[in-house]
């Protein structure tokens, strides 16, 4: 609910109303709370693919270290180029940037198992497809017809589905760990439950920063727990920080530069499925905080911050990002559509982000801590996207369309090594599953008919090809 203490409603509706310090500086940090988790996780899950991730022993271990600074630093510049804008760059709203998920499924078959050596190509990638994601600002309006909510449904599950193994494997105990026998223990378990009861329990009972938070304080609770249980030792907390520098700057091009085939059609062509995430989110803060529709001018300067801070962000070792959805609804939920309140909570992660000390408390998180926490994260990715297929008008056509692009992609994410005799670049493309699954759903709604007999599809339905012919409830 909106709190007209803070200004009258024509105020809170404005993004250039600037609330007083007291009051916007805790707003803006309840916006970075409401993200932080999500935004720090992908850079640990592509060290975890690549071998120094936790548990890993790896002696390239600290460079998680630093991607997990990059991570905070450069989602809060590219925050700063959404809410002042520069030239066309900014839709001068409070969009709040963050690592994506959507690029998962295509960096871990990237670095899977590289270490070190892979992320060149993969930052290269994320620089090349930064640059084409800003691009894409030009013509966002004239591509959308493209990406109806069957094509962005069936990608966003699929990238939850692609991910899901993830949090079950971090809550078991961690890639590492899967050959020995405290793998899956009832402790490891333990821990992860903690999390995720905590976070349950914050998001259904309680209100405010506290149900905002309620992720974050989860893992709070799951590290104290592990704490008290011994499975993570004060010293090696005490050890972590003594060892983090106190103030660090970005370093350019720290893993050099490989021109990968792969990795840059992957960045390219989901930069779209971003950039229309995107749009997305800039036309739900508008309704959400002022009631109205998004301008062009807001959609295109969104897209072109976006491109911009995931170019920026891979010149120093930082992963793709994106504007992030749950803090849409907070900018709903409180009624502040002040884009200065998320300037702040901006500065508060490039100060992050530039203090390797936080980083060093956040990789002695426990891996089956964090899996309580990405667990209940992944899962909402795959009902986010169920959500979006809701508003899907479910016909027999589109039906067969989702059938398709559904069984190749989930089915190349599941059995990798059915294509395993292709071309090095074209193999990852294909098992990420998302890249074929998105072409053969895009390419099906452009040239089917717009209706199938019922006789066309009972045959290979079993009898299961449903009567409905309107949208799921709700849609």
């Amino acid at each position: 609910m909106s709190d007209n203490s803070i200004g009258t409603p024509e105020q809170l509706r404005d993004p250039d109303f600037a609330p007083p310090p007291m009051t916007a500086i805790p707003l803006g940090i309840q916006h970075v709370l409401a993200m932080f988790v999500s935004n720090v996780t992908p850079a640990i899950i592509v060290a975890g693919a690549a071998g120094f991730g936790f548990g890993s022993n790896s002696p390239d271990f600290p460079e998680l270290l630093y991607m997990i600074q990059m991570s905070m630093a450069f989602a809060g510049l590219a925050t700063l180029l959404q809410t002042f804008s520069l030239g066309p760059v900014g839709a001068k709203l409070p969009v709040v940037q963050g690592t994506s998920f959507a690029f998962l499924p295509i960096m871990i078959p990237l670095v899977a198992g590289k270490g070190v050596d892979g992320l060149a190509a993969l930052f290269t990638g994320v620089i090349v497809g930064g640059i084409f994601h800003a691009l894409l600002g030009t013509v966002i309006g004239r591509i959308r017809f493209a990406l109806p909510p069957l094509v962005t449904g069936l990608v966003v599950t699929l990238i939850g589905l692609a991910l899901v193994k993830v949090g079950i494997q971090y809550a078991a105990g961690g890639v590492p760990a899967m050959n020995q026998p405290e793998y899956g223990s009832l402790l490891n378990w333990s821990a992860a439950g903690i999390v995720i009861l905590v976070t349950l329990g914050l998001k259904f009972f309680a209100r405010g920063m506290l149900s905002v938070s309620a992720v974050l304080i989860g893992l709070v609770v799951g590290y104290l727990y592990a704490i008290a249980v011994g499975m993570l030792p004060l010293g090696a907390i005490g050890g972590s920080w003594e060892r983090a520098a106190v103030f660090a700057l970005p370093q350019p091009f720290k893993y050099g530069i490989e021109f990968s085939g792969a990795a840059i059609i992957g960045f390219c062509l989901m930069a779209i499925v971003s950039a229309v995430e995107t749009v997305g989110d800039v036309s739900g803060i508008t309704k959400g905080g002022a009631g109205r529709e998004a301008t062009d001018r807001e959609i295109q300067g969104a897209t072109f911050a976006d491109g911009l801070g995931t170019a920026l962000a891979g010149f120093f070792g930082g992963l793709p990002n994106t504007s992030f959805s749950q803090n849409v609804g907070l900018v709903a939920m409180t009624g502040v559509m002040s884009r200065h309140v998320v300037t702040y909570g901006a500065i508060f992660l490039i100060i992050c982000g530039l203090i390797p000390k936080v980083g060093a408390i956040i990789r002695t998180i426990p891996i089956e801590v964090l899996g309580g926490g990405v667990i209940v994260m992944f899962g909402m990715v795959v009902a986010a996207g169920i959500s979006m297929l809701s508003d899907v008008h479910w016909n027999r056509r589109n039906m067969v369309i989702f059938a398709i692009a559904l069984s190749i992609g989930l089915g190349l994410q599941m059995e990798p090594k059915a294509v395993q005799y292709l071309p090095d670049s074209l193999r990852i493309l294909m098992t990420s599953g998302l890249l074929p699954a998105a072409f053969i759903a895009i390419v099906l709604n452009l040239v089917l008919p717009n209706e199938l007999s019922g006789e066309a599809t009972e045959e290979v339905s079993g009898g299961l090809s449903g009567r409905g012919s309107g949208s799921l409830p709700g849609g």
